[in-house]
């Protein structure tokens, strides 16, 4: 691809070199002559750009686009011990879950309520320096071009965090683990069950009673199981954290919130076309484009909070955590459409 864009830079160099002794003669535009600005707006955003020509058939744009801040929601689904947090029966009817017994008793334990899923909010943040060349193959007719060049910007093009209101679930969850991973040992060092501070609020629970200890035990860790392991996950050091087949199960993090962050290539090359006119009859320095094209941004990965790559370390992924997991993993490349408003300076 870049053999390609190189190759297509240097033909449209040497069409405007071949070009420059006839524009010369002709008096007509040469190189630089004159500078479109334009405004477009499209699926990779909205941004702007500046042109100029190099010859009569190849003109040279750069510019920026970044995308608007829109919001779009999907559930996370709690569960526990690797079960679901909604059961039902073989006649569809609600039945008691694991999460349902635990969310009481965890209501008891730490006096918060638990939602049995945890709504994430994403919103694009693709933004992108665009440098362009347009070639227009026809003598007569400037209307159509082709269209090589590239678009760099950061890797990552969106992300997803959990909304306002799931954040009290969030931390019952991340109390609960933190129960569990002390609730085991707690009569051979005494230390209490909970003793953590969060956003500067202390939280401590010296200890439990026997059935809430075995209630704890039984049921397992808390989090968000989203699939299975697709190989054998290691440490930096080597050693064998995660075998293939077992369930990934996110929990909060640090900042006791859930993040998943979608990441391409940072360099995309592009290639198009695109058909041009007037805007307005009569007048030659106001023109409309429609182009249309494709980033090449390679394979994305969706990372979570945890370093977890849900695209090419999990497998397994349900419903429309799932369906976006399949959507952007298979996103190769990203398509382009795009009207651009152009005027001519001088």
């Amino acid at each position: 691809m870049r053999k390609f864009l190189v190759i297509t830079f240097m033909a449209g160099a040497l069409t405007a070199a071949g070009q420059t002794t006839e524009t010369n003669q002709k008096n007509d535009l040469g190189y630089f002559k004159h500078l479109d600005v334009s405004v477009n707006l499209g699926t990779s955003g909205i941004g702007f750009d500046v042109a100029t020509p190099l010859g009569n058939y190849v003109q040279l744009r750069a510019g920026y686009e970044f995308m608007p801040h829109f919001r779009y929601s999907v559930d996370f689904p709690i569960e526990v011990g690797g079960e679901p947090a909604v059961k039902y029966d073989e006649n569809g009817n609600r039945v008691e879950s694991r999460f349902d017994r635990l969310a009481k008793n965890l209501k008891e334990i730490t006096g918060f309520d638990v939602d049995n899923h945890v709504e994430m909010i994403g919103h694009p943040t693709l933004n992108n320096f665009k440098l362009l060349v347009d070639v227009f193959p026809f003598k007569n007719n400037k209307h159509w071009h082709f269209t090589a060049g590239f678009y760099l910007g950061s890797s990552q093009f969106a992300t997803a965090d959990n909304s306002v209101d799931a954040m009290t679930s969030l931390l019952a969850v991340e109390m609960y683990n933190h129960i569990y991973g002390r609730v085991d040992n707690f009569w051979e060092t005494g230390e209490p069950i909970m003793d953590i501070t969060i956003g500067g609020i202390p939280y401590v629970i010296p200890e439990l009673r026997p059935e809430q200890v075995e209630t704890v035990l039984k049921y397992g860790r808390m989090g968000f199981q989203l699939g299975t392991y697709k190989h054998d996950m290691y440490s930096e050091d080597g050693l064998l954290i995660h075998q293939k087949g077992e369930a990934y199960v996110m929990e909060p993090g640090e900042d006791h919130q859930v993040h998943v962050y979608a990441k391409s290539s940072a360099f995309k090359p592009y290639l198009g076309f695109g058909y041009g006119g007037r805007l307005v009859k009569g007048r030659d320095d106001w023109k409309v484009s429609f182009d249309a094209g494709l980033m090449f941004w390679g394979k994305p990965d969706l990372y979570t909070h945890d370093g977890t790559n849900l695209t090419k370390d999990v497998e397994g992924i349900t419903g429309k955590v799932g369906d976006y997991v399949d959507l952007i993993g298979g996103l190769t490349v990203y398509p382009s459409i795009s009207v651009r408003f152009t005027k001519t300076i001088f």
